[in-house]
């Protein structure tokens, strides 16, 4: 009854409000920090609530972007990468698009990057780099290949996330005719080719800033890290770095400087960016943040990440000098941060930490592990999808599996999340199962509850009203998109289930 009232209330009584979409790599503005508010500031035992699990994605580590109620990835099935949209409030699959064939690779084979939303068009890249545009709903609008425009697929793949900007979708293909690339993001032409930056392609993402008067895109090789003309792919500036085996972090803007690490011993240092634009180092350490691949945010004046050798590390930015250091805490990992604190994600044992993110030390708010755990997985791969922070809920993922939790502080049950439709169908729902289960709760409810909830009917047969587009699970695992209500004299006397 209790259930059914919070539902209620939720339906009659939800607060609009903007949603809080995730659209690219790293977020709106590729720094990693989610600006929603209201969310759990302490995890009850065991974590916060599972809404839903989708076990169907296939290889890869392809993170998340997310819009208008719809969540889009990648993943590897039988042999073949795809583009795949699932709803974000119920975890059912939309469509899949393929993107070619599989990356193979020993420490786990399918797609890396993220896919970026904008407007009414889908970029991603393929582990093998294939540049794919969709609508959407999928359908191709033209793409273009990294080997064709000179580029030689890096050792681990391409984990590029494409980059959009204004009227370009910019790629880093590597190689002699240009290391970055920009096309019309409408069309697929290609505007310009950096002919004067031709680093082989390694695994950062292009960060688009507004700097000196003008639009620059910054990139980062394991030799240099670059400036590039908006305008024509023109060098503006340029500072070398010794990268090692792998540079993988994206870039960090802010106020001129620009902030670059990398793991494998070759650590960290801040760039500034003259209003000549002139670059001069502010500071090099070698020690302090080794960041692999589980990235660096810049929150205030303190950068957060994890660092090998010196576990989750607080680093002063205008300094490069360590804050605080925790090794014991949790293991090596990727990190979001929302509300000023730190979603972390342990790569090896599949922890996630709630954590504050601020300069007096690791303090913990709760911590749960993700189960189950891939069955996919290679054995020298490990949980490397960074999470992702949207619209009250936390997005995790270990191959095959991505996971959903409520965040949400109002009741812990999402009410700060826009709905896209009747409440009823933004929920996970179990049949048969327990008390909180559909077919238990509304029994003997009315017709004007069961309307409140899941809104007009599908289908009408009779004294029974069908409700499609749901999220039913049974005890035995099985799936069920529709539910039907018998509501003979007003009142719900039977249920049942279709797919």
């Amino acid at each position: 009854m209790r259930t059914t009232i919070v539902f209620l209330l939720l339906a009659i009584g939800w607060q609009s409000s903007r949603a809080l979409d995730w659209p690219q790599w790293r977020g709106p503005n590729r720094t990693g920090i989610s600006a929603e508010k209201g969310l759990l500031k302490q995890w009850p035992q065991g974590g916060p609530k599972r809404l839903w699990i989708n076990n169907q994605m296939g290889n890869g580590y392809s993170s998340f972007a997310i819009v208008k109620g719809k969540l889009y990835t990648m993943g590897s099935r039988r042999g073949t990468e795809q583009l795949i949209c699932l709803d974000a409030n119920t975890g059912r699959e939309q469509w899949a698009t393929n993107l070619g064939q599989e990356l193979k690779n020993g420490w786990g084979g399918g797609p890396r990057g993220t896919p970026t939303v904008d407007g009414n068009r889908i970029y991603t890249m393929s582990g093998k780099g294939n540049l794919v545009c969709t609508d959407l709903a999928g359908k191709i609008q033209w793409q273009a290949s990294m080997a064709r425009l000179g580029g030689k697929t890096p050792y681990w793949g391409y984990t590029e996330s494409i980059t959009v900007d204004g009227a370009l979708a910019l790629a880093t293909p590597g190689g002699r005719q240009g290391a970055v690339v920009a096309f019309n993001k409408q069309t697929g032409q290609v505007v310009w080719h950096s002919k004067d930056f031709t680093d082989g392609a390694q695994y950062a993402s292009v960060v688009p800033v507004t700097h000196n008067g003008g639009r620059q895109y910054i990139q980062l090789t394991q030799k240099n890290l670059v400036g590039l003309d908006a305008r024509n792919g023109n060098v503006l500036w340029k500072s070398p770095w010794p990268g090692k085996t792998a540079v993988i972090p994206t870039p960090i803007f802010s106020n001129g400087k620009v902030y670059i690490a990398s793991g494998y011993s070759v650590g960290s240092k801040l760039v500034s960016v003259g209003a000549d634009n002139r670059a001069s180092d502010v500071w090099a350490n070698k020690k302090v943040m080794k960041n692999h691949h589980g990235g660096v945010i810049l929150l205030g004046k303190h950068l957060y990440g994890y660092s090998d050798g010196g576990g989750w590390v607080c680093q002063d930015f205008a300094s490069g000098r360590e804050v605080w250091g925790e090794k014991r805490a949790l293991g090596k990992g990727c990190l979001t941060i929302a509300e000023g604190m730190m979603y972390c994600v342990d790569e090896s044992r599949g922890d996630v930490a709630l954590a504050s993110a601020n300069p007096n030390g690791w303090k913990e708010h709760g911590r749960f592990r993700l189960a189950p755990q891939s069955r996919i997985r290679s054995s020298r791969g490990k949980i490397w999808t960074h999470p992702v922070v949207a619209n009250g809920k936390l997005y995790l993922r270990d191959q095959e599996h991505i996971y959903c939790h409520n965040i949400s502080a109002t009741g812990n049950s999402g009410a700060s999340v826009t709905p896209t439709g009747p409440v009823g169908k933004t929920l996970a729902w179990t049949a048969s199962v327990d008390t909180k289960s559909i077919d238990v709760i509304y029994e003997g409810k009315t017709q004007a509850v069961v309307t409140t909830v899941f809104g007009q009917p599908t289908k009408t047969q009779g004294t029974w009203r069908s409700y499609s587009g749901l999220n039913i699970t049974d005890r035995q695992g099985k799936k069920y998109g529709t539910v039907w209500f018998n509501l003979d004299g007003g009142t719900v006397k039977q249920v049942r289930f279709d797919k």
